[in-house]
């Protein structure tokens, strides 16, 4: 695993503002290098979504990004129901590609289960790996990211999440999490 940045406690999360643009100029330079011309970069709706479609620019990547959801493998999915999330696109073959998962938080790592277990619908790929923006721990399953802009350490009872601005800048936001949303931990 690649880390970069600072490692955060929660005092220090809970007053601080993480700055998401210098994550993503860590993360535009760490992904730079485990890409080649051949890899799709795909996306877990919203914001890996937002980050492949900002890094298939910045990247000067040919064709498109594509984007998945975790929704239909979730294994908390009689409690959460279908997610109003956003759909599967995957605008190339995955079966024998090189595809980078992109994320904006690694949390319990259920979320990857689920992503990957859409993606083997679509074919087998050749190769997996994950990026991500923020790993904040908590990890309930054996599950890594190859690279991370920055670790942080929340409590269960924070969440992290990224925004995206009108001029298509991120931002991130430390919020209160509540016992429902728990359930569904990424």
């Amino acid at each position: 695993m690649h880390y970069f940045g600072t490692i955060f406690k929660e005092s220090a999360v809970s007053a601080l503002a993480l700055n998401a643009e210098a994550l993503y100029s860590e993360l535009l330079r760490g992904v730079r290098s485990m890409c080649t011309s051949e890899t799709r970069l795909v996306g877990i709706t919203s914001g890996g979504a937002w980050l492949a479609e900002r890094l298939q620019k910045d990247l000067g990547l040919s064709g498109k990004h594509g984007s998945i959801s975790s929704a239909m493998h979730r294994d908390d999915f009689a409690q959460r129901g279908l997610s109003a999330g956003g759909q599967t696109t995957l605008p190339f073959e995955i079966q024998g590609a090189d595809v980078l998962i992109l994320d904006d938080v690694l949390y319990t790592g259920r979320t990857i289960r689920a992503v990957v277990n859409e993606m083997f619908d679509y074919g087998r790929p050749a190769n997996v790996r994950l990026a991500v923006l923020v790993d904040r721990g908590g990890r309930q399953l054996p599950i890594q990211a190859d690279f991370a802009a920055a670790r942080v350490t929340l409590p269960d009872s924070q969440s992290l999440a990224l925004a995206r601005l009108d001029n298509g800048e991120f931002s991130f936001e430390v919020q209160a999490q509540d016992e429902s949303s728990s359930v569904g931990k990424k």
